[in-house]
């Protein structure tokens, strides 16, 4: 989830709070007081929030950002062995069976996690090795402002992206590099069944663009964002209306279509063979309780796993979840992913 903080941090990697006294960079692993988290390149969260998880456990967090989930997924794979951080956040639903059968995960739960991760935990193995963190809606989403100035009617549905009305306005992340690409993939299966691959055909002869990541479709692409770009249609979440408010009205200059979504689950875990194990599993921890899972509809534009947290205000009006996503369970993801992105790749780059 994905997902996704809207106005994008700096890419990089970011130390967060305050360094525990005595640390030094030649800790050993017995000792360390460091714990650096892999994640992808959407991660945002308060330094308040990342302070007090230092005063609370005397670890401090250095965050390396990774590129897209995908990206992020497919790096830990190759560095199995040798990892490059201790914990991982932003693996999703559609990228982590590949991390869970590279066996590049440690097992391990939180014990007092909220009982409403259950339901977007993983089944078999995976479920004792990736902690749900938060969730969102993949869809299509739509600015409104520009299509009301050039006085088109928007489309509704994923069969209206292939008419001529809307021919060369469409932007998505591309399904082999993005997980929210791959979810839009995913979607287009689960609504066309064996007919997905004349549907995608139908998308490229309509002009979509692929671009590598949600990142540059959003920032650049798209006409709603803050790149002002030239294309009205995107594939985003549920929750990006959210951040389009005009400040004058108190409205949205965007909207999603919620019947063209698919449930994107954002997981943490431990590294196999990470230098500080102890570290990483405090904050999978403590990104399950209370104070971080609360800032993640601010910070990252997620809902969190947790139910029970209090959401803002305005999402019930302008980052609704889809009352009907197209269903796909993981198991299914896992059996045919491989041959999907394949198909897709055949379709895409004829």
């Amino acid at each position: 989830m994905s997902r996704t903080k809207l106005k994008v941090a700096a890419v990089g990697a970011v130390v967060l709070a305050l360094t525990a006294s005595g640390c030094s960079s030649g800790a050993s692993k017995a000792d360390s007081k460091t714990v650096v988290i892999a994640t992808h390149d959407s991660w945002y969260m308060t330094k308040k929030v990342m302070a007090d998880f230092t005063k609370e456990t005397g670890y401090t967090v250095k965050i390396e950002r990774n590129g897209d989930a995908g990206e992020l997924t497919n790096k830990l794979v190759l560095t199995k062995g040798d990892p490059i951080a201790d914990g991982v956040f932003g693996i999703d639903n559609t990228f982590a069976s590949r991390a869970v059968d590279a066996g590049v995960l440690a097992s391990y739960s939180p014990a007092n996690a909220p009982a409403s991760e259950a339901k977007f935990a993983l089944s078999g193995k995976g479920a004792g090795e990736l902690t749900p963190i938060d969730y969102g809606d993949v869809c299509v989403n739509v600015d409104d402002a520009w299509f009301a100035k050039q006085k088109l009617a928007e489309p509704k549905t994923f069969d209206d992206l292939t008419k001529p009305a809307y021919k060369g306005l469409f932007v998505t992340p591309g399904a082999a590099t993005s997980s929210p690409g791959l979810a839009f993939l995913i979607a287009t299966i689960g609504k066309y069944g064996d007919g997905w691959k004349a549907y995608w055909g139908k998308l490229m002869a309509n002009g979509v663009k692929l671009d590598a990541g949600w990142d540059d479709a959003w920032n650049v692409d798209y006409s709603g964002g803050p790149g002002k770009g030239d294309r009205p249609i995107i594939l985003s979440y549920s929750s990006s209306p959210a951040d389009t408010i005009d400040k004058a009205t108190g409205k949205s200059t965007t909207s999603a279509l919620l019947d063209t979504c698919f449930r994107q689950v954002e997981y943490a875990g431990v590294l196999k063979d990470a230098k500080n194990p102890k570290g990483a599993k405090a904050f999978v921890d403590f990104m399950t309780r209370k104070e971080f899972q609360s800032a993640l509809p601010g910070q990252m534009y997620v809902y969190p796993s947790d139910t029970t947290v209090a959401l803002p205000a305005d999402w019930s009006k302008w980052a609704a979840v889809s009352p009907d996503p197209v269903p796909m369970t993981a198991s299914e993801i896992t059996a045919n992913r491989t041959g999907w992105l394949r198909d897709w790749r055949d379709i895409t780059t004829q």
